[in-house]
């Protein structure tokens, strides 16, 4: 088995541009849309995943009630380097993507989605995750071109919202990046 060899912080940052660079760099023309996620540590996970995958933006939807102090340690101030908005609509934040060209794809288990592998991902691509307990509002369905789901091979019937997100978010990013 080869020896466990972990990089260095100086070894890491010599693959990536400086910081100056990375907030004036284009980023993956992909947008995640939160519809009323309102779990701290789910918001942050998502601040980081935007970070991580260089995504365009995140826009927050709904009412906060979200801790900054949690927030901060759960994206672990990732957020200085992500393009945020907050929106109180999700419908109107969808309805502006779409009016701009973006293809809406919401992750949501429902009769008519389809496993989100076998989905081409154009560039211009919206992901919608939904709140922690009720998903994906009907509304924002509604102004979905796409329904999409995780398949479920095991006893449980879903994933933390943050974790669903992060598979098919490693996919989307995936395909949009290398056509």
């Amino acid at each position: 088995m080869p020896a466990k060899i972990q990089l260095s912080k100086e070894e890491i940052r010599e693959t990536k541009p400086t910081r100056e660079t990375y907030l004036t760099q284009p980023k993956t023309p992909l947008v995640l849309v939160l519809d009323h996620v309102t779990n701290s540590y789910n918001v942050g996970a998502f601040i980081r995943l935007a970070d991580a995958f260089a995504i365009e933006k995140i826009i927050i939807c709904g009412e906060l009630t979200i801790s900054d102090k949690k927030l901060k340690k759960a994206s672990r101030n990732e957020a200085k380097w992500v393009h945020i908005e907050y929106s109180n609509s999700t419908t109107s934040s969808l309805q502006n993507l779409r009016d701009n060209d973006y293809t809406i794809f919401s992750v949501e288990l429902c009769q008519t989605s389809i496993d989100y592998k076998t989905v081409s991902y154009p560039s211009r691509s919206v992901l919608v995750l939904g709140n922690e307990r009720k998903g994906v509002s009907e509304a924002a369905l509604s102004l979905s071109d796409n329904l999409i789901h995780i398949p479920m091979h095991g006893m449980g019937n879903s994933l933390n919202v943050s974790t669903a997100g992060a598979i098919v978010l490693a996919e989307c990013a995936s395909q949009i990046r290398n056509p």
